[in-house]
């Protein structure tokens, strides 16, 4: 396998979370087991086969490697991909990839989906994909990846198989769909992109930023430009019910040794445990 690009990994139960984050730089995230990825500013050899990618928003650092990623697929005789996008940027992410196509002579296949705040993709019978709003200087959204499963409605526990049968040869609905949050992802974005939804601290895994975290660093210059400090994590210190955090998107003014430093010396124990970062 040729390895191109850096790559960290981390495995959480049934999930591998795969991927490198770093701002200004380049961001791409994926999950094997869900059969998805996120952002498509770097675009590793190993993802390739990885047909389904949810962009948060357009800067350079988070979609540049868009026409590499759908280039590869068509080389390689591979289906095109589907990449979900905030629905404001759908035209011009069109005509990039006319551009290129007129550039490298090769076709540029890909199905582009408009997505907003509100929306729920299905993507299987086991899983689907809330969007919701998130705060950043461009249209910008987040996701959450749910666990789908079929459950009897809690009037009809107790009743018989035969019971139940009978409801549901007479038509009646006996089951009711139940939503585990496994994964939310918010990209880039100032605090509100923690709080518009709550299942964003209610799935199992967290990825968001902490692209500063000084005490120097001026919050409120920071939450102007959508990102977010060390601080805003500490003040939803209690909230949070994630078992895995990973905080990522680090400025590049700053060494990772630094941060490291800050989440030991500032988060609360019980929190501290269940955080990553990752740069």
């Amino acid at each position: 396998m040729l390895e191109n690009l850096p790559l960290n990994s981390v495995k959480h139960k049934a999930l591998t979370i795969e991927g490198y984050s770093r701002a200004a730089v380049q961001s791409y995230w994926r999950i094997p087991e869900l059969k998805l990825g996120f952002e498509l500013g770097g675009s590793p050899w190993s993802f390739m086969g990885t047909q389904t990618f949810f962009v948060s928003h357009a800067h350079l650092d988070h979609l540049a490697a868009l026409p590499v990623y759908v280039a590869r697929r068509r080389m390689m005789k591979m289906e095109p991909p589907t990449i979900y996008l905030p629905e404001e940027v759908i035209e011009n992410v069109e005509k990039l990839l006319r551009a290129w196509q007129r550039l490298d002579r090769g076709r540029m296949v890909c199905e582009l989906v408009p997505v907003k705040d509100g929306d729920m993709i299905e993507l299987s019978r086991e899983h689907k994909v809330r969007v919701y709003a998130t705060k950043h200087t461009v249209p910008s959204v987040g996701y959450i990846v749910y666990d789908c499963r079929k459950k009897l409605k809690p009037e009809l526990v107790g009743l018989s198989g035969t019971e139940i049968r009978d409801l549901r040869m007479n038509g009646t609905e006996v089951t009711q769909e139940t939503l585990t949050p496994l994964v939310s992802f918010t990209g880039d974005t100032a605090p509100a992109g923690l709080d518009n939804h709550p299942d964003v601290m209610k799935a199992q895994v967290l990825i968001t930023e902490m692209t500063f975290f000084h005490p120097d660093h001026r919050k409120e210059k920071i939450h102007k430009f959508g990102h977010m400090h060390l601080d805003d994590i500490l003040a939803r210190a209690d909230k949070f019910e994630n078992e895995l955090i990973i905080l990522s998107h680090l400025s590049t003014r700053t060494h990772e040794s630094q941060a490291l430093h800050a989440i030991r010396t500032r988060v609360p124990e019980s929190l501290q445990q269940r955080i990553r970062l990752w740069c």
